[in-house]
């Protein structure tokens, strides 16, 4: 589902996170982020904060239309930097979210020859490997099913 791209993470949350109480670019700029509507998004402000596991449920229907388009997507770092933090996004996320879990294996798998031609494949190949290790079996609800019952 993709969220309205006119509301911010703030919004869409409805929470604000107020004034940052510690005074890092990463933290400043992660508060700033959340005000920032979702339409004005860059592939920076993505990379940014999927690195840092916020608000992935809004951000990752963004992002991977981004890798669609070039998987390579690119923020301030280097080619594949937005694949890398996607890929590297928390696995509770991707197991509540195995259907876009597969599609970026898909992704991935269908790009393999432009990923094995960037500089940072290794790092790319790496976290994929990694990626495809997610345990996606949903966690145990902590009911048994009594044998005769």
């Amino acid at each position: 589902m993709q969220p309205d791209l006119s509301k911010t993470l703030d919004q869409l949350e409805n929470t604000d996170w107020g004034e940052p109480t510690y005074n890092s670019y990463l933290v400043r700029t992660c508060h700033a982020l959340r005000k920032k509507p979702l339409q004005d998004f860059t592939i920076e402000d993505l990379r940014i904060m999927i690195g840092q596991n916020i608000s992935l449920e809004y951000l990752m229907p963004l992002a991977i239309p981004a890798l669609e388009k070039n998987i390579l997507a690119e923020g301030d770092f280097y080619a594949g930097d937005l694949l890398k933090a996607v890929l590297s996004a928390e696995g509770g996320f991707w197991k509540k979210h195995q259907g876009m879990h597969e599609h970026v294996t898909t992704l991935f798998r269908q790009n393999e020859a432009v990923i094995e031609e960037c500089m940072n494949r290794k790092e790319l190949i790496k976290a994929f490997a990694e990626f495809e290790r997610i345990d996606l079996t949903p966690p145990d609800s902590g009911f048994t099913k009594k044998k005769g019952k």
